[in-house]
């Protein structure tokens, strides 16, 4: 499972997403017309996703579980707000049918929808969306996003209908994190028994939320969601069964997609061209690029070769971004850079002179293997290293080999060894690695959002406990001087500060970015319509994104039911 949104006097989320730019194979699609103003839809229908997990289902649905919350958040869980990555940070009221900041932005009011009820009957209110974020604070291991601390949140309050969060300064950056990304939880369920206690830890079987669906049953071998009977959009959803299987590799989901046996996909297809989108005249793809998938190496000086710098730079060195590209992923996606920004969905953030200057713009074997010299390596006595993945992920199987061709020119001898997904993400979150090849989870609508979540220090933490996204332990109080910084800038500012901060990924390669991560998704309109297309981006696509997954499932609909 792969992976990262219009109220009144509302404040739009930092800068606009370029959505077109970088984007892949597709097809127009004349038959799906995915508008949300064509009236009301009859209620019918069910829709099979196929992604690969790499694993049968755990049934735990615990929306601070990284491991698990990409089958919960958007199906059962809602957001305050839907921030729309990929439409110039475009607003959406969920929970919070408003809300105002104060002048300096250290002060946000929401106004808490009415009449909205959780699936098992009981009222949702003010007092639910304070509970949540005053249990983050209580359990640090659940605060995903570094409110708490980076983010300097300060008191969550309710009164009434209304939700008071301060801050300790300038806080509009951090609204995608805290009112699209951030799930809200029932107090009644979560303020009790291990719920309370544990809650980072807590198997979640029969998620209570207020979203769309209810997860109805679980199954090792597939979840089946079935439609919120009460769901406080009138109407909503019209789907109302989705089958979830659990594949444990690519090639029979992706089968299932050809054959339109699934109708939404969210991974690599190779071929897609023959192998799906010529198969019938109802498949289509679309796949934005939104974040960069890349070698995570452990920095924390207990591991003398990841926390080597010239060792990551000789593997940055060495590596030929395009043909990965190319034979890896069949060309589907766009090449990723050593800056860390994805261009040229951002290109006004990008500085090329930088990474030029660097040494990055190119492969450079023979700078690889003088690294690799100085430290007593050579292709004749090779530094053995081994780097881990997600069974099942062909895509990424395919592009480890080129990079292990890559490294093996310079004198590095790589292992690739493959993980049950929920096996690799505890050693990864954890730190029990040395390298490791995988993306971050959520995106955002400048790369200030994903240089954060990889390089600020309040989002690591010490080996044998999770760290939320900083897994390589990466620590740099100029970095984190500089992503404090951002909130308070304009938007010229804030231009910069990632260009000093993608300074850093190129000076200290705490990460190394490999190509960009696409939005993976196809999808079949012989009987569902309503889709996301590159026309309407109303959500991103992908199944595994979250909250947008939400959005997509309360807008699809079957073309037989009306």
């Amino acid at each position: 499972m792969r992976p990262t949104r219009t109220l009144a006097a509302a404040v739009v989320v930092a800068l606009a997403w370029t959505a077109t730019a970088c984007s892949e194979t597709k097809r127009k699609d004349d038959d799906n017309n995915p508008t949300q103003s064509a009236g009301p839809r009859k209620k019918g229908g069910e829709v099979t996703i196929a992604n690969t997990a790499g694993q049968t289902w755990t049934c735990n649905f615990n929306p601070f579980n990284p491991a698990v919350y990409n089958t919960s958040i958007g199906f059962v869980y809602e957001p305050l707000v839907f921030v729309n990555a990929l439409k110039d940070a475009a607003e959406t009221p969920m929970l919070a049918k408003s809300y105002q900041w104060n002048a300096d932005k250290t002060q946000i009011d929401f106004t808490i929808r009415e009449g909205v009820k959780w699936n098992d009957g009981k009222p949702f209110t003010a007092k639910d969306v304070a509970f949540t974020f005053n249990l983050m604070k209580e359990h640090p291991p659940i605060d995903l996003y570094a409110l708490w601390t980076t983010a300097g949140l300060q008191s969550v309050t309710a009164s009434g209908d209304k939700v008071t969060l301060k801050f300790k300064e300038a806080a509009q950056p951090y609204f995608y994190a805290f009112a699209n990304q951030q799930p809200i939880v029932p107090e009644h369920v979560f303020g009790a028994g291990e719920a309370q206690s544990k809650p980072e830890t807590w198997v979640d079987k029969k998620p209570v939320g207020t979203g769309p669906f209810e997860v109805d049953p679980c199954s090792p071998n597939n979840i089946q969601y079935t439609a919120n009977a009460e769901y406080w959009q009138q109407g909503k959803p019209y789907i109302q069964k989705v089958q979830y299987p659990a594949y444990l590799d690519n090639a029979p989901a992706n089968l299932d997609l050809a054959s339109g046996k699934a109708q939404w996909g969210s991974q690599f297809i190779p071929g897609i061209e023959q192998f799906y989108l010529g198969k019938s005249k109802d498949n289509h793809t679309w796949s934005p690029p939104v974040l960069n998938v890349g070698i995570y190496p452990n920095l924390d000086p207990s591991k003398k070769t990841s926390s080597n710098k010239k060792v990551r730079q000789a593997i940055s060195y060495a590596i030929d971004r395009e043909q990965v590209a190319k034979i890896g992923v069949g060309g589907q996606v766009p090449v990723a850079n050593q800056s860390g920004v994805v261009i040229p969905t951002f290109d006004k953030y990008y500085d090329a002179a930088a990474v030029q200057k660097a040494g990055f713009d190119k492969p450079d074997p023979d700078r690889a293997k003088e690294l690799l010299s100085e430290l007593g390596y050579s292709p004749s006595k090779p530094l053995k290293l081994t780097i881990l993945s997600i069974t099942g992920y062909t895509d990424w199987d395919a592009s480890l080999k080129v990079i292990k061709q890559n490294l093996k020119a310079v004198g590095i001898d790589l292992t690739v060894q493959t993980l049950a997904q929920q096996t690799f993400v505890g050693r990864l979150y954890t730190g029990d690695y040395d390298f490791a090849y995988y993306n971050q989870q959520t995106s955002g609508p400048s790369p200030y959002y994903e240089l954060r979540q990889m390089l600020h220090s309040a989002n690591t933490a010490p080996l044998g406990e999770n760290a939320p996204s900083n897994f390589e332990r990466y620590k740099n109080p100029q970095v984190d001087a500089l992503l404090n910084e951002y909130a308070a800038a304009d938007e010229g500012r804030q231009a910069e500060i990632v260009k000093e901060v993608s300074q850093f990924m190129l000076d200290d390669v705490p990460v190394i970015p490999v190509v960009c991560a696409v939005d993976w998704y196809q999808y079949n309109t012989e009987d569902i319509a309503g889709w996301p297309t590159e026309e309407n981006p109303y959500a991103q696509p992908a199944a595994y994104n979250f909250p947008d997954n939400g959005q997509v499932l309360a807008n699809i609909y079957s073309k037989s039911a009306q």
